[in-house]
């Protein structure tokens, strides 16, 4: 049996930013991560935009806010020392119609409170920013940026494996036991031992925390974000980063225009439930996710209150006009003819019995384990440090 001081399930950004952090803080103590892919970051990380986002959108004191803040500094020194390409390009949040001017002003009022560097602008600034946008009024914030998290997560690897720490790929974890003084792990490719088990496991992370003994309130349930890349001879269209003012009643920021780090520009996403925990595509289906998902209880309130919104988020999944005409709100030059389908992500968004969203990272804690239950956008940015408030967590047991 391999023993461990500590155990990461989960090869994405905030698995591999905790084992990082843990490795800096404890250099003589051992941290594996458990990954079932083959690769790190297949999932929600391998799938993600790839934005450094600013934190204006967050509630003032949120772990959202707080962590979005000095994780997007962390990440661009990361970055910086060591050699991984990012740009700070700014956005824009762009209000098309009257009744979104208190939306944009209440987001404002978050960035301010938040310390963003943004400011409200009229149609002649925005027409200077992004001459094919349309609105009537908007926030510019200059210090939004893009960024590859997969080249991140890469150097992550590296720093832990070269630290004398392990990641197992191919790893998936059957069962976890807590006897005296240790939990034991089995896996497809053997049984750990470790004195704490950090669960990072994202789209499966309510699962996981369930195989160690807790019992999250809350469920995961995926929701497919559809994407289209517009044709380079289009990018004209868009400088950097265009986004509508998001509907407050949803986690979502809805459909925008992202400039990529490579040079590509994309649109998107809707957001539709995924018929699998993994659904990248319509025609992925599995039959046990779609049934847990479809009879849980949260999930039918969340259908039943907002069901004229997920119709018409299933119709721009099936309909490619309509996906274009909400498109059209912020850039009306584009056309489908412009677009071509590029891959989707699934976002794993914990849901409570009464049918609300978990609009803020969520953690756990027992005595053997830690649940990372909710870290949807803006995880990314702010990875390394919920990896460093995981550690700051696990430090206790590790003081000797």
């Amino acid at each position: 049996m391999q023993k461990y001081d500590a155990t990461i399930i989960g090869g994405g950004i905030v698995g591999l930013a905790t084992a990082y952090q843990f490795t800096r803080r404890f250099p003589n103590r051992i941290v594996v991560i458990l990954e079932k892919e083959n690769r790190l970051a297949e999932h929600q990380t391998g799938h993600n935009s790839g934005v450094l986002h600013s934190g204006i959108y967050y509630k003032p004191g949120s772990a959202k806010a707080k962590n979005c803040r000095d994780g997007k500094i962390a990440m661009q020194q990361f970055c910086e020392q060591h050699g991984i390409e990012f740009e700070i390009c700014g956005k824009v949040i762009v209000a098309t119609e009257e009744f979104e001017l208190p939306w944009l002003q209440n987001i404002y009022e978050r960035g301010v409170a938040n310390g963003v560097k943004c400011e409200m602008i009229g149609v002649e600034r925005l027409k200077e920013l992004e001459p094919h946008a349309a609105g009537i009024s908007a926030i510019h914030v200059p210090e939004a940026g893009i960024v590859n998290y997969r080249q991140v997560c890469e150097k992550l690897g590296e720093l832990i494996v070269s630290s004398g720490s392990e990641i197992k790929l191919a790893c998936r974890v059957q069962a976890i036991r807590h006897s005296t003084g240790e939990t034991v792990i089995d896996t497809t490719q053997g049984t750990f031992a470790t004195g704490v088990v950090v669960n990072c496991a994202g789209l499966h992370s309510d699962r996981v925390a369930k195989l160690g003994g807790s019992n999250p309130e809350a469920k995961i349930i995926p929701f497919r974000g559809e994407y289209y890349e517009v044709l380079p001879e289009k990018h004209y269209l868009c400088r950097n980063l265009i986004y509508p003012v998001p509907d407050p009643r949803f986690v979502f920021l809805g459909v925008h225009f992202t400039r990529m780090i490579g040079g590509g520009l994309e649109c998107g996403p809707n957001a539709v439930l995924a018929f699998a925990r993994e659904g990248y595509t319509m025609a992925t289906i599995n039959l046990a996710d779609l049934w847990e998902s479809l009879t849980y209880r949260g999930f039918r309130r969340l259908a039943l209150k907002h069901w004229r919104m997920g119709m018409a988020e299933m119709w721009r999944s099936v309909n490619k006009r309509a996906f274009v005409k909400a498109l059209q709100r912020l850039i009306p030059e584009i056309q489908a003819a412009d677009l071509v389908v590029a891959p989707a992500g699934v976002r794993a968004q914990a849901v409570l019995p009464n049918g609300g969203f978990v609009d803020d990272f969520h953690i756990t804690e027992t005595e053997r384990t830690v649940n990372i239950i909710n870290a949807p956008s803006p995880a990314a940015t702010a990875s390394l440090n919920i990896g460093q408030s995981i550690v700051d967590r696990l430090a206790s047991r590790f003081a000797s």
